[in-house]
């Protein structure tokens, strides 16, 4: 993020900000999470840092990077907006390692959630700037990946640089929307034979489509809120492309959607009776053989496992879940401490190289002359005691316990990454086997079943 012509350093940092904060789409703010800064107060202590920045360093550069933002999406419906604040917030501490104060602004007002992340330009200690690199794009994607392969969502497996936007593969994998329905339902209809056009319509009607006629011809479902034109579906569902495909001189070419899914992997088998009718015959023969798929992984699954009895399958499943919940706490709490530990580490060595000068402006009787001269030791020196404070330090532990124990935790934190990502996979394939177990023989409304009948007899 450059300095907009014509627009102040404090301006552009405002507009930029404001915009990521936005509360009509971050939920009145609650999705907007901050490093070092203060979220409402962002743009004033980023604008600070770089003028603390000038008057250490002297350095000024025309068009400089005043600020980063890196964008992160998400597929719809695959996650919460909590969950993708606290993702993009790691994703943060990935990229800026500790060293740059920044805010994760989370956006709901798309179908797709996403995170704007911005973080200042100018280090915490205001000597440094954050540099871009040669392939800064592939290692952030990389740093993306991970994180959310490690919480069980969707990747780009197999990008393909800039031939495709993220937009536009977005739009080839997302669920059947209306049009696709309404293209499924003429090819059926087409596979009928009519033998005249207003059959091929009678036939429309009686699918639940409501027929609107004149220079454009269009069709409501149950579900549309507006007429679908023909001529948006597509060449091949043009009105006139349609007529000579029921005349017979040319043959209809459907536009498939292929669904994608991973064929090593147990998915969860579709809730049928809740989304069958919903989307029509097409929909619900290309469900049954998905079904099947799924059961018959979960079949092999649960054999090889030795896990054919129900109540086995039950405790292993919670077993595997609280074990792996343990790991993942740990792992938080590692990160957590190292941290706090770098920011602490980072606050007594500022403290430390600005004391002298501290203590010359004590002596000086807090002078007002004194402090503008030397304005940056003096706030920095500030900033590190007030960080002790925050902390209820009556005592500055040494930098080389520091060290051991953030080596010691860096160890931990890499044997926990260890069994988390084994535990993982496994932990995705028996949830959802256990759950196309439950669907397949309907345990769960037999539980409730037996639940609600304790209930009434202790009543």
């Amino acid at each position: 993020m450059h300095i907009n012509k014509g627009k102040s350093l404090a301006q552009c940092l405002a507009d930029r900000t404001d915009y990521a904060k936005n509360p009509d789409k971050t939920d009145g703010g609650e999705l907007v999470s901050s490093f070092m800064c203060d979220k409402d107060l962002v743009d004033s202590q980023f604008l600070l840092s770089k003028k603390i920045y000038l008057q250490k360093t002297g350095r000024t550069q025309t068009n400089d990077v005043i600020a980063y933002q890196v964008r992160q999406s998400f597929k719809p419906g695959e996650i919460t907006p909590e969950l993708a604040n606290k993702l993009g917030y790691q994703l943060a501490e990935k990229i800026t390692k500790g060293s740059h104060a920044f805010i994760v602004a989370t956006h709901i007002d798309k179908s797709h959630i996403h995170n704007h992340i911005i973080w200042n330009s100018t280090n915490l200690s205001c000597d440094k700037k954050f540099r871009d690199f040669f392939r800064s794009g592939r290692a952030v994607a990389k740093m993306n990946d991970l994180i959310c392969l490690q919480n069980g969502l969707s990747i780009i497996e197999n990008p393909k640089g800039k031939s495709k936007h993220y937009g536009s593969w977005l739009e080839e994998n997302k669920p059947l929307n209306l049009s696709d329905k309404l293209r499924i339902v003429i090819d059926e209809v087409l596979a009928e034979k009519p033998k005249t056009f207003d059959e091929f319509l009678q036939k429309m009607q009686s699918k639940g489509y409501e027929i609107k006629t004149g220079k454009h011809l269009s069709f409501k479902g149950s579900e549309q809120k507006k007429f679908i034109r023909l001529r948006s579906l597509g060449e091949s569902y043009a009105e006139d492309i349609l007529r000579e495909v029921i005349e017979g001189k040319k043959e209809h070419k459907p536009q498939k959607r292929v669904a994608r899914y991973n064929d090593k992997r147990i998915n969860l088998a579709l809730d049928l009776q809740n989304k069958i009718n919903q989307k029509g015959a097409g929909y619900e023969r290309w469900a049954k053989t998905f079904n099947l798929k799924q059961y018959a992984k979960t079949i092999n699954y649960l054999t090889e496992n030795n896990l054919l009895n129900y109540e086995e399958l039950k405790i292993k499943a919670e077993g595997i879940t609280e074990e792996f919940s343990t790991i993942s706490d740990s792992i938080k709490s590692a990160e957590k401490r190292m941290t706090e530990i770098s920011i602490l580490q980072k606050n007594i060595a500022q403290f430390a190289k600005t004391k002298a000068v501290y203590e010359d402006y004590k002596k000086s009787g807090y002078s007002s002359k004194f402090k503008e001269e030397h304005i940056t030791e003096i706030l920095l020196h500030q900033a590190a005691k007030d960080h002790f404070k925050s902390l209820n330090l009556k005592k500055l532990p040494k930098m080389a316990d520091l060290k051991t124990e953030y080596a010691t935790l860096l160890t931990e934190k890499k044997k926990a990454y260890s069994k988390y990502n084994s535990l993982k996979k496994e932990i995705v394939e028996i949830l959802n086997a256990k759950a196309n177990v439950e669907q397949l023989l309907d345990i769960q409304t037999n539980e409730k079943q037996q639940e609600k009948k304790r209930t009434e007899k202790s009543l």
